[in-house]
């Protein structure tokens, strides 16, 4: 079962951002890996989502929604789940630092 408790609830204002999103109808596909996809295919796929993010008006958000729900697939914010991973884990490390 999906754990949603880090999800921010069904108010409109926290998801409002996606409605501006510049991957908005381009389809799961570019930015979700099929199953079994690996190398240089997965690698493609990445940067040509990661294409569509960097000129995102709503990138920003799309990352913190990621980031804070802890999103475990697929291209967010211009960063990939293994990305997104390294990002969080250096912040803990840096917390437990001071």
């Amino acid at each position: 079962m999906t754990d949603v408790s880090r999800l921010p609830g069904a108010a409109h204002h926290h998801w409002q951002w996606q409605t501006r999103a510049a991957c908005r109808g381009l389809g799961p596909g570019r930015f979700f890996h099929p199953a079994g996809e690996r190398g240089e295919d997965r690698e493609d796929r990445d940067e040509a989502a990661k294409r569509v993010c960097a000129h995102c008006p709503v990138r920003a958000a799309c990352l913190e929604h990621a980031l804070r729900t802890r999103e475990p697939f697929g291209v967010w914010g211009g960063l990939t789940e293994e990305e997104r991973r390294r990002m969080l884990s250096g912040a803990a490390r840096r917390r437990l630092a001071v």
